[in-house]
C-alpha cells in the first residue's frame, strides 16, 4: 500500500518545508560553533584532492614566459666551492643582473632578502643598490613580522613602497597586519628599486592555499612582492598607472579588464598548474647562469628576452620549502615557484573564488530538498539509498568541474552531510508516516465505524489471544455479551436514526465503565461484547450488574428534542469453567443473556440459570 496516498498535498508540502528550515538552521548552527574548525579543515582537504586532480590532469597551463632561476642543490655546491661563502659576495648578483638584462627580460625579481650588510661587504652592497636601480624592472622582497621592539625597533618605510586600497568589501585584512618588519639593506631601501613583501598566508593546517596581494603596516598598505610585479605588468598593459587599487563590495580587487576574487580573510586562493622539480616552469640553475657570466661554456642556451624571471633557492638545505594543497600525501614547494604560481594566476585572470555562505546553503537545502523528496515517494529503500548515493557523488564531480571550469570553489562538507542528515531524516519521517499509516488502516480494519468501539474481526483475535495467554500462565478471565432492550422498538418508533444514536451512547457508556485493559466490541446488530482481562466470574458478575445499572440510570438523547431511558440485558462466561475456546464462551455468555431476556430484561444472566432458575434477578 502506497502510503503517500493517503496523505494530503499540504502535508507533504508542510513535512517537506519543515525539514528544509531544520537544514537551514542546523547549517547556520555550524557555522558558529566550535565544529566549524573540523568542517574548515575538512572543506580544505576536499580543495586539496580537487587541486590535485586538477593538476594530475593538467586542467591549466602554466606560462612559458615565466622563468626560474633556482638556487639548487648543484648551484648551491658550485657557488660555496668557487666563492667559499654562503650567502654570496652580493656583487655577484650585481653583475648577474647586468648579464640577464643583455637580453632585455620582462622582469628580474629576487625571492630573496638581503640583510644585514657586512662590514667587509659594504662595496659589495653598494653595487648591488647600484645594479637594481639602474633597471626600472628589478623587483626585490623584504618581510613584516611581529617581533618585539626590545629586539627590533619598527622602521617607518619610504612612501613610495606603499599602495592604496580603496576597500569598499567586509575584508579587514586583520590577519595580514603586522607591527614590525625586518628590513634589507639601506641602500636598496633608499633606491629607486621596487620593493614588494614577502609575507605569506598559511591555513589553520600549515598548507599555504592561498597568496596575500597586500600586507598592511603601520596603518598603511604594502604589496607582496608577485603582486607588484604583476600589477606592474598589468599597468603597462592598460596604460595606466596602479599605485592605488579598488575593491569592491563584493571583494574583488578591480582592475580595467579583470575582477580578482578576495577570500575573507585577504588572500587570494591559488590554482595550482603542477608539481614541482620543474613541471611547471622552466628552472635554470643559478650556477650555469654565471657560468655563462664567467665567460664559460654550457652545452644549454637560455632565451631571457621578455621574461618574467624569479631567482629563488630550491635547495634543500636552506630551506625555504613551503607545505601545499596538491599531490597525494600534500606536496612541498620552493617559495619562489609559489611567486611564480601567484604571478600565474594573475596573468591569466585565473584566482579561485570561494562560493558565498548564502550560495552554498542555497546549494545544501536544495539537495536536502532533493534527497527528501526522493525518500518520500520512493517505496524502495535500495532505490532511495541508490538514489542518496549519486546525487551525492554527482555533486562532488559536479564541484570538481565546476572548479575546472570556472574557478568557483563551492563546498562539499555540508552539502554532502545535508545529503547523508536529510535522508536519515526523512527516512524518519517516513517511518513515522508509514506507522501511522498502518495505525490508521489497523483502526479502519479493526473498529466499527457507528459505536467507535472494535468490530466483531477484532473481537475474535483477542479471544484467541487472551485464551493463549490464559492458557500459558493459568489465569482468568471472563466475557460478557450485552443486547440493547427493546431495540427495534427505537427503530420502528423513532426511526433508524434514533437507532443509531442509542447504539453510539450505549457503546460509549459501557467504555466509560470499564477498565483501561478491557475489551469492548459491537458483536453484531444491537449486541455488544466485552472482554474483561485477568478477571474470575464473580468479579465479572458485579462488573456486569454495575454496567446494567448505569446504562438504566441514564437519559439517552434520540434527537434533538426527544430523550428515553434505555436498559440492556447482559450473559457473562469465564475462562477456563465455562469453555476452553471461544465458540464455548460465547455460547455460555448467550446462553446467559438469553436467560435475562426471557425472565425480564434489564438484568444479567448466567447460563446456569437456566436449569437452576435464581430465587431472584441479579
Amino acid at each position: 500500500m502506497n502510503f503517500i496516498k493517503n496523505l494530503k498535498p499540504v502535508h507533504l508540502a508542510l513535512g517537506i518545508i519543515c525539514l528544509l528550515f531544520m537544514l537551514l538552521v542546523v547549517s547556520l548552527i555550524i557555522k558558529t560553533i566550535k565544529v566549524s574548525d573540523f568542517i574548515i579543515k575538512t572543506e580544505n582537504k576536499t580543495f586539496d584532492i580537487r587541486q590535485t586532480l586538477l593538476v594530475n590532469n593538467k586542467a591549466k597551463k602554466p606560462n612559458k614566459d615565466i622563468v626560474i632561476v633556482t638556487v639548487d642543490d648543484a648551484s648551491y655546491e658550485y657557488l660555496t666551492t668557487k666563492y667559499g661563502e654562503w650567502p654570496l659576495p652580493r656583487n655577484i648578483y650585481a653583475d648577474l643582473i647586468h648579464f640577464m638584462e643583455k637580453q632585455s627580460p620582462n622582469a628580474i625579481a629576487f625571492d630573496l632578502m638581503f640583510v644585514s650588510s657586512l662590514k667587509s661587504g659594504v662595496d659589495a652592497d653598494n653595487k648591488l643598490a647600484t645594479a637594481m636601480s639602474t633597471y626600472d624592472n628589478v623587483y626585490t622582497g623584504m618581510n613584516f613580522d611581529n617581533m618585539s621592539y626590545d629586539v627590533r625597533e619598527p622602521m617607518v618605510l619610504p612612501g613610495r613602497l606603499q599602495i592604496t586600497v580603496n576597500n569598499k568589501s567586509k575584508v579587514d585584512f586583520q590577519d595580514l597586519t603586522f607591527t614590525n618588519c625586518r628590513p634589507i639593506l639601506s641602500q636598496i631601501i633608499n633606491s629607486n628599486t621596487k620593493i614588494g613583501m614577502l609575507n605569506i598566508l598559511r591555513s589553520s593546517d600549515g598548507v599555504i592555499r592561498e597568496f596575500p596581494a597586500v600586507v598592511k603596516y603601520q596603518n598603511s598598505f604594502y604589496p607582496n612582492l608577485a603582486f607588484l610585479l604583476a600589477l606592474e605588468h598589468q599597468a603597462e598593459i592598460d596604460n595606466r598607472s596602479y599605485n592605488a587599487i579598488d575593491m569592491d563590495k563584493d571583494a574583488n580587487i578591480v582592475l580595467k579588464d579583470k575582477k580578482i576574487p578576495v577570500n575573507i580573510d585577504g588572500g587570494l586562493i591559488l590554482n595550482w598548474y603542477g608539481h614541482s622539480h620543474g613541471e611547471t616552469y622552466e628552472h635554470i640553475p643559478l650556477y650555469k647562469l654565471i657560468k655563462l657570466m664567467n665567460g664559460e661554456k654550457i652545452k644549454e642556451k637560455y632565451d631571457l628576452s621578455n621574461k618574467i624571471i624569479l631567482i629563488g633557492t630550491t635547495a634543500t638545505g636552506l630551506a625555504d620549502i613551503k607545505s601545499i594543497p596538491i599531490g597525494s600525501f600534500g606536496e612541498t614547494y620552493p617559495g619562489v615557484e609559489m611567486y611564480a604560481t601567484f604571478i600565474n594566476n594573475f596573468l591569466d585572470n585565473n584566482f579561485i573564488k570561494k562560493a558565498e555562505p548564502f550560495t552554498n546553503i542555497l546549494i545544501t537545502l536544495f539537495l536536502a530538498g532533493i534527497i527528501s523528496v526522493v525518500v518520500l515517494l520512493v517505496n524502495s529503500t535500495i532505490i532511495s539509498v541508490t538514489a542518496a548515493i549519486f546525487i551525492a557523488l554527482g555533486y562532488i564531480i559536479l564541484t570538481y568541474f565546476v572548479m575546472w571550469f570556472g574557478n568557483l570553489w563551492i563546498d562539499i562538507v555540508i552539502p554532502v552531510a545535508a545529503i547523508v542528515f536529510s535522508f536519515l531524516v526523512a527516512y524518519i519521517v517516513k517511518y513515522i508516516i508509514k506507522s501511522r499509516d498502518f495505525e490508521h488502516q489497523y483502526k479502519l480494519a479493526t473498529t466499527d465505524g457507528l459505536t467507535q468501539l472494535y468490530n466483531h474481526r477484532y473481537f475474535q483475535e483477542q479471544m484467541q489471544m487472551q485464551i493463549a495467554n490464559a492458557s500459558r500462565y493459568g489465569n482468568e478471565f471472563s466475557l460478557i455479551i450485552v443486547d440493547i432492550d427493546h431495540f427495534k422498538k427505537f427503530n420502528d418508533t423513532y426511526g433508524h436514526q434514533a437507532g443509531d444514536a442509542v447504539l453510539r451512547q450505549v457503546a460509549q457508556t459501557l467504555k466509560m465503565n470499564t477498565r483501561m485493559t478491557d475489551i469492548v466490541c459491537r458483536y453484531g446488530g444491537e449486541e455488544m461484547s466485552i472482554i474483561l482481562t485477568n478477571t474470575d466470574r464473580q468479579e465479572a458478575i458485579m462488573n456486569a450488574k454495575r454496567m446494567c445499572n448505569e446504562v438504566a440510570k441514564k437519559m439517552f438523547k434520540l434527537n434533538a428534542t426527544d430523550t428515553t431511558h434505555v436498559t440492556i440485558s447482559l450473559g457473562v462466561s469465564t475462562f477456563p469453567q465455562d469453555g476452553e475456546t471461544s465458540q464455548q464462551l460465547v455460547e455460555v455468555a448467550d446462553q446467559g443473556l438469553y436467560y435475562a431476556k426471557e425472565h425480564g430484561r434489564n438484568q444479567v444472566g448466567l447460563a446456569e440459570f437456566n436449569d437452576n432458575p435464581p430465587d431472584g434477578t441479579l
